[in-house]
């Protein structure tokens, strides 16, 4: 898998990024990572109440916005970080599949 278009696309959230202290702040995109995420769940909320949970193509454009506002933070704070979004990606998947190779896949924890 080809992990550039990640590094990419964080160059390009970087050119859009205005809050305070960019370059020191990492809790700005922390903060709004949170708030993307409540939004995320509410409007799955939502369409749990209004729609009796079926997915309408409104309901899932609404919640693939939220979701992209939430990878703009994720890149954002990546960025803040010093880490190459490609890098935490991959690392995530290797975390993953290792994981997955040790039947560790469910359950809690950090260190499974």
């Amino acid at each position: 898998m080809d992990f550039k278009d990640f590094d990419d696309y964080q160059k390009k959230c970087k050119k859009t990024a205005v809050y305070p202290n960019i370059g020191k702040n990492f809790t700005y995109p922390t903060i709004g990572l949170m708030g993307e995420a409540g939004e995320v769940a509410n409007k799955v909320k939502k369409l749990i109440r209004d729609d009796n949970g079926k997915i309408t193509s409104e309901r899932r454009d609404e919640i693939k916005a939220e979701m992209g506002d939430m990878m703009w933070y994720i890149a954002q704070l990546s960025t803040e970080l010093g880490l190459k979004l490609s890098v935490v990606a991959k690392y995530n998947l290797e975390k993953l599949a290792k994981r997955q190779k040790e039947n560790k896949l469910h359950g809690s924890g950090d260190n499974r």
